[in-house]
């Protein structure tokens, strides 16, 4: 692992709530919340619906920028034994042990399209790195338009395709790859469908949002590239049966991630917040 300091805002929330004391990967990943978070202008007493909850990272930097009199409603539509190297439950668990509990509830195998919270407004929805989860892009489009209804603001957050670095290319290919493969291979995978930040400007804006705010935030120092990487070369095999012209098309992204020989830099996130 590349040598990492954590900044100031990462070191005081752990202090304040001892979670991730050991965990050195999840304190580097954590720091990237805090800084979507912090994007997102979250304040103190809001309340926020955050959709795609998973195993709370970004839930945990939310209810810290809300503070003591602000709650999170946090949905997953992933049950709570998914997940590796710990579940969602497991990782939610330890949430829940920490002085951040009260400030959270969640709720997991719920499908955002049937949740009947009777808590509106919120003051903001979050959707951070949960729209390539979705299998049918209209399910997403669904989402906002229900979320129109009940939110402010929407602030959201995915990785950007549109990298600028050569480092950054195994990460583009890497996750290319598993797209595909979820269009081949039926499977529960991370990622399902690749939505560029244009898309989404395009389903929000078709869901009556105005975008207010749009900006880049690092994740260059975060794993998900090696991980991904690393998945991608896993599965290589299980194209054998595809066209040869998608034989080919593979052939030639893993040819391009893999030249990266271990010098990978993850894609960065982009923001957009609209109201």
């Amino acid at each position: 692992m590349r040598s990492f300091q954590l900044n100031e805002i990462t070191k005081t929330f752990l202090s304040a709530y001892n979670l991730y004391e050991e965990d050195f990967i999840q304190q580097i990943q954590l720091q990237h919340r805090l800084s979507l978070v912090e994007a997102f202008n979250i304040q103190e007493g809001m309340r926020v619906l955050e959709i795609g909850c998973g195993q709370g990272d970004t839930t945990a930097a939310i209810a810290n920028a809300a503070g003591e009199s602000g709650h999170v409603t946090a949905i997953d539509i992933a049950s709570p034994d998914y997940g590796s190297p710990l579940t969602l439950g497991q990782a939610t668990d330890r949430i829940k042990k920490s002085p951040l509990r009260e400030r959270i509830t969640f709720h997991f195998e719920m499908d955002f399209m049937n949740f009947s919270e009777t808590i509106t407004p919120y003051d903001i929805a979050v959707l951070s790195h949960s729209s390539w989860y979705f299998k049918d892009p209209k399910d997403l489009k669904n989402y906002f338009q229900r979320l129109r209804k009940m939110t402010k603001r929407i602030c959201f957050a995915e990785w950007d395709l549109d990298f600028t670095s050569m480092t950054q290319r195994a990460h583009f290919y890497a996750v290319s790859i598993l797209a595909l493969y979820s269009s081949f291979v039926k499977n529960d995978g991370n990622i399902q469908n690749l939505f560029d930040k244009t898309q989404i400007r395009h389903l929000l804006k078709q869901a009556n949002f105005q975008i207010e705010k749009e900006l880049t935030v690092d994740a260059t120092y975060l794993q998900d590239a090696q991980w991904e990487k690393d998945y991608a070369n896993i599965i290589q095999d299980e194209f054998t049966n595809t066209s040869a012209m998608m034989q080919t098309l593979i052939n030639s992204y893993y040819e391009l991630m893999n030249r990266s020989s271990g010098n990978e830099q993850s894609l960065n996130s982009f923001i957009l917040c609209a109201k």
